[in-house]
């Protein structure tokens, strides 16, 4: 698969009225916002996405082919990841300037002690949680009591099992736990040989709806254990030094962002084009559009509907690491995060969302959120 692409922008500044013209044309309202920079002389960033390019993570490809980068004088590299924990510490070792990781990733690693912090919030809820066959006689909690669940131990979802068991009184004494290999798990639900499986909805509900396989999926967010999904990272001595750059490469993902959420199809497309062995795959074209789907449910939270888009509630972000420390997901021997440091919203919430826009992209959303049980 293809890792990254570049574009040869131009080097021409930007007025304030055009960033505003620009903004409109996406259907988003620049409140209070700063001169979205633009630079003498374009400069060539690097942004590392968490797995490989795919539906759910896409949006800066759109950005660099709608010209939101370019415009703001940025030359943007996108490169596939292996993983939001190993993008979060390739972001932390400088080998990209920034990523768009999960929260549980650059969790882990500000934890090891790398001084990262999010800059701004795109998808509210990982999607843990568990999937079950849609005839499955398992309707509540307590019902995977004597049944089989298959876990791949070493997933983002794994630690958080115990913590949702103990949030609703599951005897996990009760239930067998049945590891599987990460390439297997879904065969193994289909397949009937586990009663249910953990799983990011967004990683596992694609893959099985594409295969036509009837699901339904058991959100643990719903019982309070939950972490935010994609942010956007970067080395706090990068935002120290240079806010003006990250808060151009913050308002050209999140007009990136924007831009799928009112044109799914069209944005489809673009990806297709960049990465089209995805078109070529058998059920390519399926997975890349419900993981997009999937994806958007979860970035219409009241964080971003009230205060904007990349908003992120500090509080939330607290009971986040609290859970995660609980959990034992963090290093044994590392030190704690603070939730201010780790997350900030200085560069976000400049991007409002209209109400017309809003409305056309909660239509857009519906069948997903129905699919993650929302």
């Amino acid at each position: 698969m293809k890792d990254s692409a570049r574009l040869t922008p131009g080097s021409n500044l930007i007025t304030r009225r055009q960033v505003l013209k620009m903004a409109a044309a996406a259907g988003a309202t620049l409140a209070s916002a700063p001169f979205t920079p633009a630079f003498a002389q374009t400069r060539s960033v690097s942004l590392v996405l968490p797995w490989v390019v795919n539906g759910s993570n896409y949006w800066p490809i759109v950005g660099k082919a709608k010209g939101f980068f370019k415009s703001r004088g940025i030359d943007l590299s996108v490169s596939r990841g292996n993983g939001s924990v190993a993008s979060a510490q390739a972001v932390g070792n400088k080998q990209f300037d920034f990523g768009v990781v999960f929260f549980g990733g650059t969790l882990v690693n500000a934890a090891r002690g790398l001084p990262l912090q999010a800059m701004a919030t795109v998808g509210y809820d990982a999607l843990m949680g568990n999937i079950v066959l849609a005839d499955s006689p398992i309707q509540a909690p307590k019902d995977f009591e004597g049944k089989r669940v298959g876990i791949v131990a070493t997933s983002a979802e794994a630690p958080y099992w115990p913590a949702f068991a103990a949030k609703t009184g599951i005897d996990l004494n009760t239930v067998t736990r049945q590891q599987l290999d990460a390439r297997m798990i879904e065969r193994a639900l289909m397949e009937k040989q586990v009663d249910a499986i953990t799983a990011i909805g967004s990683s596992s509900l694609p893959v099985l709806s594409s295969l036509n396989v009837e699901t339904r999926f058991i959100p643990w967010a719903k019982s309070g254990v939950g972490l935010y999904a994609a942010q956007i990272i970067a080395l706090r001595d990068t935002i120290n030094a240079d806010p003006g750059l990250c808060q151009a490469m913050v308002d050209g993902i999140l007009e990136s962002v924007l831009y799928t959420l009112k044109n799914p199809e069209e944005s489809l497309e673009i990806l297709y084009k960049d990465q089209p062995e995805i078109a070529l795959a058998k059920g390519g074209k399926d997975n890349a559009r419900i993981s997009q789907g999937l994806a958007q449910a979860t970035m219409l939270a009241d964080e971003a509907v009230n205060n904007g888009l990349g908003y992120s509630d500090i509080g939330k972000v607290a009971d986040m690491i609290k859970l995660a420390s609980q959990a034992g997901a963090l290093p044994a021997d590392g030190k704690l995060p603070v939730a201010e440091e780790l997350v900030s919203n200085r560069f976000a919430g400049k991007i409002k969302l209209a109400a017309d826009d809003l409305a056309l992209i909660r239509g857009n959303v519906a069948p997903y959120l129905k699919m993650i049980g929302a």
